[in-house]
């Protein structure tokens, strides 16, 4: 699981309930009674304060009910499919921006919904990381590289994604807080196949490089500058694969255009939400896991330039 992340316990929290309150009460005259003590006591343990903000990428299969039905019975594999080889991708190809990660621990940071999910991650960098290798074997499953044969049974997928950063806690288990709620919320606005982030992700962006447009022309060696990376390996930038963003700045590799538009706000919880339309372009060199000898360019985009309201 994500570490750093505050996690409730159900017993500590019964054992608080039975000390200061009762179970049940059936009394001829009810009264409400004073919560004060126990209110103190709950929110020393609970320690709000404590929250740590993570990033959490949802992924949505764009239009899944307008799926026939048997198609829609393949749809959650070919997600588990692509889903499998994005982590294989990340911890692979982006080595220095994954290299606090496994296999184990991004299976266990995400909550499926069957067309889609909610991954929890470090930093809406990951998150971004994370949806443009999504994105890239997407790309690879609707030009018909990746298992042509379901891909003809179950035509191309198209895919929406939100990024959005904010507290997290983990009670019983599961995962809850405002990064989700939030998250879930732009997802269901949204209308079209986009990639839209939510104010905290733009302002994370903003503050550690000047703005996600300079994706576009950035190194990895600047990435590492960021505050959250001041404890990564910094070694395995000259010894690690390192794609999306590499040691020299490209135009014909990586990132070679960003392009960022507030287009909208939503409500959740009484509190509105700017939300941001983001679109990238990423040429990577694609090749068979069979065959690493014979490569394609492709150019993917992640998100689109559609700015109408959310």
């Amino acid at each position: 699981m994500p570490d750093k992340i505050r996690r409730l316990n159900y017993e500590k929290i019964k054992q608080i309930l039975n000390e200061y309150d009762k179970e049940s009460t059936f009394e001829k005259v009810n009264v409400i009674p004073s919560s004060e003590k126990m209110h103190e006591t709950l929110e020393s343990y609970i320690s709000v304060r404590s929250f740590t903000r993570k990033s959490v990428l949802g992924i949505d299969i764009y239009r899944y009910g307008l799926y026939k039905h048997f198609e829609q019975t393949l749809i959650p594999t070919v997600f588990k499919i692509l889903f499998d080889k994005t982590i294989r991708l990340c911890l692979e190809n982006n080595q220095f921006v994954f290299q606090k990660y496994d296999m184990k621990r991004i299976e266990q940071s995400f909550i499926g919904t069957g067309d889609g999910g909610f991954l929890i991650l470090d930093t809406p960098l990951h998150s971004l990381f994370f949806a443009i290798n999504f994105e890239i074997l997407v790309r690879a499953f609707n030009a018909y590289h990746l298992y042509p044969k379901l891909r003809n049974i179950t035509g191309s997928i198209s895919l929406r994604y939100a990024i959005t950063y904010d507290t997290i806690f983990s009670f019983d288990n599961n995962f809850y807080g405002t990064a989700i709620i939030n998250n879930a919320r732009i997802l269901e606005k949204d209308t079209l196949n986009r990639c839209l982030i939510d104010e905290n992700a733009y302002n994370w962006f903003l503050i550690n490089i000047d703005g996600i447009e300079n994706l576009q022309v950035l190194t990895i060696h600047e990435l590492a500058n960021i505050l959250e990376f001041q404890d990564y390996d910094k070694e395995i930038i000259r010894t690690g694969e390192n794609e999306i963003i590499t040691t020299k700045i490209s135009r014909q590799s990586g990132v070679i255009n960003s392009d960022i538009l507030k287009i909208g706000q939503i409500r959740s919880k009484e509190i509105s939400l700017n939300i941001y339309n983001l679109h990238l372009q990423v040429t990577i060199k694609a090749f068979a896991d069979t065959n690493k000898e014979i490569k394609r360019t492709i150019t993917m985009s992640l998100g689109n330039l559609n700015t109408q309201g959310i």
